[in-house]
């Protein structure tokens, strides 16, 4: 039986970036990893896109993409599992598949104006086959340095990086497209890069995780049975009432200021912020342990988004973004780094899809919410969501931090390994 590690040993040891992408077979999957979850941020605005463009109606672009995000967030986590008990490749091949048709069928009823419940029925497949490169890529970095503390808190701080930068060049790659061809051609662009990063990322074999088939009278349980990833996931909750509700409040200040051309200006200031965040805190050897980093990084964020509200002008929101969004990836980097440690072996990849579904729905959702109130109370209500969502995550997570400490009986390892390629007759088996 191998020893779990425990998060509440202070990491002392420093690992850099250099060092960690010297880290033999990574490059192999990372390349293919970013052109495969580069759609991940082109998929809603590109169906908000097509469906404005052929039916004109802002209401009903707003609906089809949100239901393509709601079976994304619902669906990942199952796929995440599939994944941990078949092996990614074999997720990975018949999901983009099955994501290149149903995008493709969403854009031939669009453009032939079919009934717009039609839309629904092709917007849903779409977003539910949505690949969970983010999850899987994790899962790699943790089979690679599961020995090593503190080149793993490095390695998801450079995943947090990456995710930020997916989503601020994903929505201007698709809008370019969109505006400079047509709306249908960046949902095909997607759908192109989807198949190709997916299928290229599927290909590694050699960097993914062994599969963990449940020792004899051992039951596989989902990564939500443990009490503490259902504990982050409300937290990771939160956390996506504040990108949402950004999104939409920051739009409608500008709007309001007469000065529309500018909001991606200031979100791109709130979203730089937490890639410079993400950056230095993969280079600091803490002292503290992960469950403490998250207390404290969950306040900063709840801190920064109380100010929001109180903005007069788009210079002060640029700034009080800018200090908001350094708590962000700090908060989501300190999170996966205690999910992995809360669940067996053979439940890592569902783990992390539930936190990235978890923050796809506080997404919606806080998008929604901001949107009421801004129809109601003006522009500078929206920021009351960011400040709502996140002051509830953290109440949660302070009422509940001993769930954050994984339990005794998640120190022993329950599966074994199977590899996922021939191996020598003889040949040792991991467990």
């Amino acid at each position: 039986m191998a020893a779990r590690r425990t998060v509440d040993n202070p990491t002392r040891n420093r690992a850099g970036y250099g060092t960690l992408l010297r880290t033999p077979g990574t490059r192999t999957f990372l390349v293919p990893a970013f052109a495969a979850r580069l759609p991940y941020a082109m998929l809603s605005l590109g169906i908000v896109l097509l469906v404005l463009d052929t039916r004109g109606s802002y209401g009903l672009a707003g609906a089809v993409a949100a239901a393509s995000a709601v079976a994304q967030a619902l669906v990942g986590p199952q796929t995440g599992r599939l994944a941990d008990r078949y092996g990614q490749s074999a997720v990975l091949v018949p999901g983009v598949l099955v994501h290149a048709v149903s995008v493709g069928a969403l854009i031939a009823l669009a453009l032939g104006h079919a009934p717009a419940w039609t839309l629904f029925l092709a917007a849903v497949p779409a977003g539910a086959s949505v690949p969970q490169i983010g999850a899987m890529v994790r899962a790699r970095w943790v089979a690679k340095l599961a020995d090593d503390p503190a080149g793993l808190n490095t390695a998801f701080a450079f995943e947090s990086v990456t995710d930020e930068f997916t989503f601020v060049i994903g929505p201007v790659l698709a809008t370019a497209i969109a505006t400079g061809v047509s709306p249908a051609t960046g949902l095909v662009a997607e759908a192109v890069l989807t198949v190709a990063g997916g299928l290229a990322f599927a290909a590694q074999r050699a960097t993914a995780p062994a599969l963990k088939v449940p020792a004899p009278g051992t039951a596989r349980e989902s990564a939500l049975a443990a009490p503490g990833v259902r504990l982050l996931v409300g937290a990771f909750l939160g956390v996506g009432t504040v990108f949402g509700a950004m999104q939409v409040s920051v739009t409608a200040f500008a709007e309001s200021a007469g000065r529309a051309g500018t909001s991606g200006i200031v979100y791109g200031v709130f979203a730089g912020g937490s890639m410079l965040a993400g950056v230095l805190y993969g280079m600091i050897a803490w002292r503290h342990s992960a469950r403490q980093r998250m207390l404290g990084c969950y306040a900063l964020l709840v801190l920064g988004c109380s100010t929001l509200w109180a903005m007069p002008n788009l210079v002060a929101l640029a700034i009080a973004g800018l200090f908001c969004g350094l708590a962000i990836a700090p908060t989501l980097i300190t999170g996966y780094t205690l999910v992995e440690t809360l669940v067996a072996d053979g439940a890592k990849t569902e783990a992390f899809t539930w936190l990235t579904g978890a923050i796809g729905l506080g997404l919606a959702a806080g998008s929604t919410a901001a949107g009421q109130l801004i129809d109601h109370g003006g522009p500078s209500a929206g920021f009351l969501v960011p400040v709502v969502g996140s002051g509830l995550g953290l109440v949660a997570l302070v009422t509940m931090r001993r769930l954050l400490v994984a339990p005794a009986t998640a120190a022993r390892t329950v599966a074994r390994s199977v590899p996922l390629r021939p191996q020598p007759v003889g040949a040792a088996s991991r467990g």
